[in-house]
């Protein structure tokens, strides 16, 4: 799984931020199997390694680590390889980070979930999701990122798997299309899970 990011590579493992947290996987247990920009093999046969190390760096991810755990704010340490042919940089990141989010894909799943699947309130939701206790005077009642995660939705741009919306459909429609999506991909749970924390557990898989 990949996406652009400027002149750089973001790389989705299936390593899962929980983990990630716990212990940094090491140089070579993440690195990725192929350059994200021209696709020379990292461990080419006979060869000398295509893919380098190239240190790591500071990375915030905000949201429950776990379908209706207390939301929390998480520093990790992500890595960074450059490729030895295009000399293009690729961080490596774990299954629920997306470029340019500071929230984890998890914490987006499960937001939109409890707004467009459960009816909650976006203030409901906001206090679910968001490690912020206090808000500002001009944001009680909403919540402008949860706003903007359907509106990514609606478009197609938040996954690739989550198909654009008709322009008649409200948000929370959107939101609910979304997630139910996004919780396609969760890998069946004992006992029988809510759809809103399906949604949470597929975003590792979701691309």
């Amino acid at each position: 799984m990949r996406e652009k990011r400027g002149p750089q590579e973001v790389v989705r493992t299936r390593v899962g931020v929980k983990s990630w947290a716990a212990q940094l996987p090491s140089v070579s247990a993440v690195r990725p199997a192929s350059c994200a920009a021209c696709g020379a093999a990292s461990r080419p046969v006979g060869g000398p390694l295509g893919l380098h190390g190239h240190g790591s760096r500071s990375r915030q991810v905000r949201g429950p680590l776990e379908a209706g755990a207390s939301p929390v704010l998480v520093e990790l340490r992500v890595r960074r390889y450059r490729c030895r042919r295009c000399g293009v940089s690729q961080t490596v990141v774990p299954s629920e980070v997306l470029g340019r989010k500071l929230y984890s894909l998890a914490a987006v799943a499960w937001a939109l979930a409890l707004w467009g699947l459960e009816s909650l309130t976006a203030a409901a939701v906001r206090r679910r999701v968001s490690p912020w206790a206090v808000v500002g005077p001009g944001s009680v009642g909403r919540w402008d990122s949860l706003c903007r995660w359907a509106g990514e939705a609606r478009v197609g741009k938040l996954l690739c798997c989550v198909r654009p919306a008709p322009t008649d459909w409200t948000a929370r429609a959107v939101a609910a299309r979304a997630a139910t999506t996004v919780a396609a991909f969760a890998l069946p749970a004992t006992g029988p899970p809510s759809l809103s924390a399906c949604a949470f557990r597929g975003a590792e898989r979701a691309h």
